[in-house]
């Protein structure tokens, strides 16, 4: 039966969505509907669609989707086609005739089998119930409630366009019946525009509605804009991605307009001054050459102005006293210096089983000071910034924007007259604070940086609040995860045990082993973004390396070991030697007293004195750090290693002989897998 195809066009009116969100929300809808229109089989998989979402509307346009979905054929197999009695009491359950039923030959016999037939949906009959559910199923936290109806959605909706080609879908959606209307700008459009059919929608909508529906193109024109006045005013925007993200959510038809500030507010961190713009006003500040900010920022209007003053003016007088609170609470704060705000910290409760913030200052101050001194750090100067660490958390300018924490720190402390490097380490104590963030740099920072991790970890594991799937409330993945990049990308040379045990001594419980792992799984992942294999990492991690700082060496050795054409064959042979050794341990035998010197027949005297002369090549190059030359050295041992197991037997009667034989591959394993296990390459 032939069916009409046309361009299915769904849209919601609404109030303003939340602009944080919006994107995800017009993604999803999309996402949702199309699943939905192709599992009713009213569209053939991968269907081209367009979104649209701006802040009061989301909307779908579907291409090619049929007014009837196509048929659909299912079978069940029945019994045996020569139990006559089973047949006929398959045939009445699912309501076919005998005669109907097909016969198919399978390995156990002929049996029947019933097929079906189900005729496709309407789109009318469907439509509806399908936006409903999608709605639902939306990734929204709070639902509402308006006027005296049931329904709930996010915000309050006002209007619904269900269209299939020129012909409205009839339906009903969270009380809203269907039509071809939808509303242009709130101030520059038409009120109410009616579509002739689903096609022409986003054209009809920017000429007649002023309304960019596009989220993608409205954000590029948005950025378009931007760049063009940025040039203008000679300035850059700096990082500006996050912020145009959410200016896109909040306007329909964009203008970009430049406003001015007193630059009497320089004087004024400019971290705080950026932050107030683009946090409270959704501003763009402009920078010099050098990265410094100007007196100047954008403003993205929701309305095109052919004399655009009151826009500015208006602007202008809204973000002053904004300028004004950020250069009060800066004033303010420096009436008292950080040291003395550090008593204060006992009134701040950073976790009800772990203390104040004082407490763990005096924690982290420990801590710092152990690990500067294994750092070749000045202690004294350790222990000064982990005490000051917390202190701008009681300033008025951390209060208003906690974003700051560690910034107006080290600005406090450069006004306290600290030395520098106490300031520095500071505001570097809470990095990296994301994924790709700067590392703290120097011994002492990152003395100070790791102590404020590790105390972290070790006080929430210690009263058993480690993350539980993919909850991690605290943020210890975030904090495992920097004291990895910090240990490996500066290559330090500390043991992850000694800092673990360091770190839990003032919670009097052992290091439990969830802890070390947990930090290796942290690694592990980590490893796997730097484009090595599960296999090289498994190799290099089953040695419960202490020394994170040369794994990555220890990494690319092996990566330089597999390369080679002995590679394959030696780690399987260690693989084959794991084994061995690990059944004899299991039978009970024992390498005491065993003399592999004494071994006769040529092929393992071979290998003996072939792992003697690798062994003497090697130890040099593993302890200056040659991890690469160390395992190249023993690719000798490919030839000796196949010889001795094509013509050894090692599990002999012969108690001392066997022994003799196993200490000789024990021998072997030891010496090659100082940097990896090479077991683990074995496929």
């Amino acid at each position: 039966m032939g069916t009409t195809e046309a361009t299915l066009l769904v849209e919601l009116l609404t109030e303003e969505l939340p602009p944080k969100s919006l994107r995800k929300l017009g993604d999803t809808f999309a996402d949702q509907l199309v699943a939905e229109i192709v599992k009713h089989r009213l569209k053939t998989r991968d269907p081209k669609k367009l979104t649209f979402a701006t802040p009061r509307r989301l909307g779908v346009l579907l291409q090619d989707v049929q007014e009837r979905g196509s048929e659909s054929h299912h079978s069940i197999e029945g019994p045996q086609s020569s139990n006559t009695k089973a047949v006929e009491g398959f045939s009445r359950k699912n309501k076919v005739s005998p005669e109907s039923l097909e016969r198919r030959k399978t390995e156990k016999g002929e049996i029947v089998v019933a097929n079906f037939t189900l005729p496709g949906v309407h789109l009318d009959a469907v439509l509806a119930s399908i936006v409903e559910e999608v709605l639902r199923k939306l990734p929204v936290s709070k639902m509402m409630r308006w006027g005296s109806g049931d329904a709930q959605f996010v915000r309050p909706v006002h209007g619904l366009v269900m269209l299939h080609g020129s012909r409205v879908v009839p339906g009903k959606v969270l009380g809203l019946e269907s039509g071809n209307q939808t509303r242009g700008h709130r101030f520059m459009g038409k009120s109410e525009i009616t579509l002739g059919n689903a096609d022409e929608y986003e054209n009809k909508l920017l000429d007649e509605g002023m309304v960019l529906a596009d989220f993608g193109k409205r954000k590029a024109e948005i950025d378009a804009q931007l760049q063009v006045e940025a040039k203008k005013q000679n300035a850059s925007l700096g990082e500006y991605q996050i912020l145009l993200d959410e200016v896109t959510a909040l306007v329909e038809h964009p203008s970009v307009y430049v406003g001015e500030f007193d630059k009497a507010f320089l004087e004024v961190p400019q971290e705080c001054l950026i932050l107030t713009m683009r946090q409270n006003q959704k501003y763009f500040p402009l920078f010099d050459a050098a990265g410094r900010l100007t007196g100047k920022f954008l403003i993205v209007s929701n309305m095109r102005a052919a004399d655009p003053r009151h826009i500015i003016g208006g602007n202008q007088r809204v973000v002053r006293p904004r300028l004004e609170d950020a250069r009060f609470f800066y004033n303010q704060d420096r009436k008292q210096r950080l040291e003395e705000r550090i008593p204060l910290l006992a009134k701040v409760v950073y976790h009800n089983k772990l203390g104040s913030q004082l407490d763990r200052v005096t924690r982290i101050e420990a801590l710092a000071s152990k690990i500067a001194i294994h750092l070749k750090a000045d202690q004294s100067l350790a222990a000064k910034a982990a005490r000051l660490c917390k202190a701008d958390l009681l300033t008025g300018m951390v209060g208003e924007f906690p974003e700051l924490q560690g910034i107006m720190g080290r600005y406090y402390a450069l006004h306290d007259k600290e030395p520098a490097a106490v300031a520095d380490a500071i505001e570097a104590h809470y990095r990296p604070r994301f994924a790709g963030d700067k590392l703290p740099e120097g011994p002492l920072a990152c003395a100070v940086a790791l102590a404020e991790k590790l105390d972290a970890i070790a006080g929430l594991f210690s009263i058993g609040q480690q993350p539980t799937g993919d909850k991690d409330p605290f943020g210890l993945r975030r904090a495992a995860l920097g004291v990895v990049r910090i240990l490996v990308e500066h290559r330090l040379h500390l043991s992850l045990t000694a800092l673990a045990t360091a770190a839990f001594e003032p919670f009097k419980s052992q290091v439990p082993v969830e802890l070390i792992r947990f930090v290796y799984d942290r690694f592990a992942g980590y490893l796997k973004e730097q484009g090595f294999s599960t296999l090289q990492i498994d190799a290099v991690l089953s040695m419960n390396p202490v020394n994170l700082g040369v794994v990555l060496q220890q990494l690319e050795a092996v990566k330089a070991f597999q390369a080679l054409p002995e590679a394959e064959s030696l780690a399987a042979a260690n693989k084959r030697i794991v084994n061995i050794l690990k059944q004899a341990q299991a039978k009970g035998e024992s390498f005491a007293n065993a003399e592999p010197s004494e071994l006769k027949e040529p092929a393992e005297r071979a290998l003996l004195e072939a792992i003697r002369a690798a062994t003497e090549k090697a130890k040099p190059l593993y302890e200056k750090g040659d991890y690469t030359g160390y395992l190249k050295s023993f690719s000798v041992l490919k030839t000796p290693v196949d010889t001795f197991f094509d013509k050894v037997m090692v599990m002999v009667e012969d108690e001392t002989l066997r022994r003799n034989r196993l200490a000789l591959l024990r021998d072997l394993r030891e010496a090659m897998n100082r940097v990896a296990d090479i077991s683990k390459l074995a496929t």
